[in-house]
């Protein structure tokens, strides 16, 4: 019943990607489009994929410093190997990709699950804070087409949010509530649930979870992480304006319609759905309409964009987990599982 409802789950978010294209794509001149993707300068896309390459190295340095201070050190090239496969499986189950990477370091470097999982997440959350800091920096230089951006987006949508909003503060205060609820039955019978092994096992996954989200306030050296970070950001920045210059109807855009590719096209990635397909696409277009760029021409940039990276994430994924599967894992030594060394002597 749980696998039945699993695929279920899936193959809605499926259907939403499916939908979402074929409503982008319903009303354009597709003899037009397919002028605009005849024309493309593939060199510059091919530009583009090797920052997508800088940027997917830096990640995985910056996350093999993450877990050195939960007292496991894998490879920077087993971390890549592993985040990559995550990002593969994204493609396929949205949201799962975290956790199968965290399996894989697990298989390869012994780094537990929850350990990894924790690193996991504090990356996620320093990724919404640059994400935050780039939509930002988009308002102070393009508000006024992300103004309109927005505002003819939500207005059809503004009666009904109206009509709704007392419906989701008493959601908030019932939750809120419910927590409270949760959190007085815990701490009331907190020691006859420490003799529970259930409780014991959550706690100790609770635990080696936390210790790899704080592992960020441990790295040995700052500046080298936020570095990484700021260059991961930059190249995503990178491609967005790269691939301007390989489409005809886009050559000329600035440094500005690139900020707001950057932040539309993240949020559209960010849909749990496999890929963002359908969500960035759409997005993506909208926002170039801003620039004066025809729905064809902006419809063939978000086609170019999309598929050259996606198609970069599944042949380094798949590289990256044939060599995963196929070089045994070694024993490693960490500080919760030390590896004893014997020599026997003649």
């Amino acid at each position: 019943m749980k696998q039945l409802f699993s695929f279920l789950k899936y193959a809605l978010l499926l259907g939403v990607s499916a939908f979402l294209m074929w409503y982008a794509l319903k009303e354009l001149d597709f003899q037009k489009m397919w002028d605009e993707l005849k024309n493309t300068n593939y060199t510059w896309v091919g530009v583009s994929l090797l920052m997508g390459v800088a940027a997917y190295i830096s990640r995985a340095y910056r996350w093999h410093m993450q877990i050195k201070p939960t007292g496991h050190s894998p490879t920077v090239l087993r971390t890549y190997r592993a985040m990559m496969v995550g990002y593969l499986a994204n493609l396929v189950l949205p949201r799962m990709g975290e956790v199968v990477r965290c399996s894989i370091l697990k298989r390869t470097d012994n780094v537990p699950v929850n350990t990894g999982f924790g690193t996991v997440i504090a990356e996620r959350f320093i990724d919404m804070v640059m994400l935050l800091l780039a939509i930002g920096i988009t308002f102070l230089v393009e508000f006024n087409r992300i103004r309109d951006f927005f505002l003819s987006l939500f207005t059809d949508k503004y009666t009904g949010l109206e009509q709704t909003i007392d419906s989701l503060y008493w959601v908030f205060w019932v939750m809120l509530g419910a927590t409270v609820v949760i959190l007085f039955i815990v701490l009331r019978y907190l020691s006859r649930l420490r003799q529970n092994s259930y409780f014991q096992k959550a706690a100790s996954f609770v635990k080696g979870m936390l210790k790899g989200v704080f592992s960020i306030t441990k790295l040995d050296n700052q500046g080298v992480f936020w570095a990484h970070t700021l260059f991961v950001w930059l190249m995503y920045y990178g491609t967005s304006v790269i691939v301007f210059f390989a489409i005809p109807a886009t050559s000329n855009l600035g440094w500005g319609a690139g900020l707001s590719v950057l932040v539309i096209g993240s949020l559209g990635m960010a849909a749990p759905v496999q890929g963002g397909v359908g969500v960035y696409h759409l997005l993506v277009q909208a926002t170039l309409l801003l620039y004066g760029v025809p729905k064809e021409a902006g419809m063939a940039y978000a086609l170019v964009a999309h598929t050259s990276q996606t198609l970069l994430v599944v042949v380094m994924g798949v590289i990256s987990f044939i060599t995963s599967m196929v070089h045994p894992s070694q024993p490693v030594a960490t500080e919760d599982n030390p590896i004893t060394v014997h020599e026997f002597k003649r």
